[in-house]
Parts: structure tokens; sequence; C-alpha cells
């Protein structure tokens, strides 16, 4: 997944957003929302955004996508190879994205609405670093790290990266940050 993700983004850019179900490769559950995958996609600025679990009206058009792929193509042909398979994908992607109005568009085709990504995919990840004011705490191989003297579990997806915690206006409550993304947010006072 990691490699197609990295040629797709090398190709059209870094997206802003990118929203997932709960399930793998995303996430685990809904404790564990975060995998190495969206630990990459978060050192390269993308923000992860999870569906609510049990929920697959939010990603509805992508199931309704899928639903369209299967009708119009994937059960009407037998394919002789992969690359008959994907010639056929080819050829419909096209005819989707480019001469079939859609409804949803206001019966614009999807290639009016599509904008390239001006975000270039990095050689290397960027450094992590948190602004002053936020503590900062490397996660141990247990998905915990410690921070005034109690442990805290943010997640095994985050081992050996640096964690930031930011307070917030209330006493004792912190967002936890990666990167630029708050992951959660914590009560110490829970934890005492």
């Amino acid at each position: 997944m990691k490699q197609a993700l990295t040629d797709t983004f090398r190709c059209y850019g870094l997206p802003d957003t990118i929203l997932v179900d709960n399930a793998g490769p995303w996430g685990s559950d809904a404790e564990h929302a975060h995998t190495a995958l969206t630990v990459w996609l978060m050192l390269l600025g993308v923000f992860v955004s999870h569906s609510r679990p049990y929920h697959p009206q939010t990603l509805g058009k992508d199931e309704r996508f899928h639903g369209t792929l299967q009708q119009e193509l994937l059960s009407v042909y037998q394919w002789r190879d992969l690359d008959h398979l994907q010639a056929a994908c080819d050829r419909w992607r096209d005819e989707y994205n480019f001469e079939r109005p859609h409804e949803a568009l206001g019966l614009e085709v999807p290639a009016s609405r599509y904008r390239p990504s001006l975000r270039c995919f990095p050689q290397t990840l960027p450094a992590i670093e948190y602004p002053d004011g936020v503590y900062v705490r490397k996660v141990q191989q247990t998905g915990e790290l410690s921070f005034q003297g109690r442990s805290l579990r943010v997640g095994k997806a985050f081992a050996g990266y640096p964690i930031g915690l930011r307070p917030t206006g209330t006493d004792g409550v912190y967002d936890v940050l990666f990167c630029h993304h708050t992951i959660r947010q914590i009560d110490v006072r829970e934890f005492a």
C-alpha cells in the first residue's frame, strides 16, 4: 500500500487530507486508530481523517464508486489476464472522469473539479519539530510515553517518534500532537 501511495503522490502530489476507514491498513479499532501507514502519512503532512466506526455512510462516495465499477465493468466481462483487465479499467476510468456527467456534480464530469496538488512528494521526510511551550516525549516500543510521572498510551504506531503535549485552556488537559496533527487529548488528572 505504501508503495502504491508513494507512486500516486509522486505523480499527482500530496493531498491535504485522506479519508479512511478504521480497518487495516488504516487502523485496527477506535482505540488504535493509527498504524505505521497513517503515521507515515502524517509525517508527509497529510491529515488522516478516520470515518466514524461502524458507520459506512461516511465513505458513501467511495462505496458508490466501487458499486459502479463492479456493475459496469468488473462483473460484466471475463478477463484473459491482468493486462486485459488494466486496459479495460483505463478506458472505463477515462469515460468515468472525462465524458460522463455526474448528477452529484451538477451534471459536470469529475475532471472539471480536479485540481493538481501544489505539494510535491518529498525526497526525504521532514524533521519533526514542535513549537515552544510544547512538552516533547519519545514514545517507547510499548506505545507509551512518560509525562508528569505518569505512563500514557499513545499507540505502538508512534514507537520511537517524538510526541508533543500542548497544554489546553483546561488545567491538566493536553492536546497530544504528532507533527502538526492533534491525535488525541488527554487529561492527566485521570491517571492520578
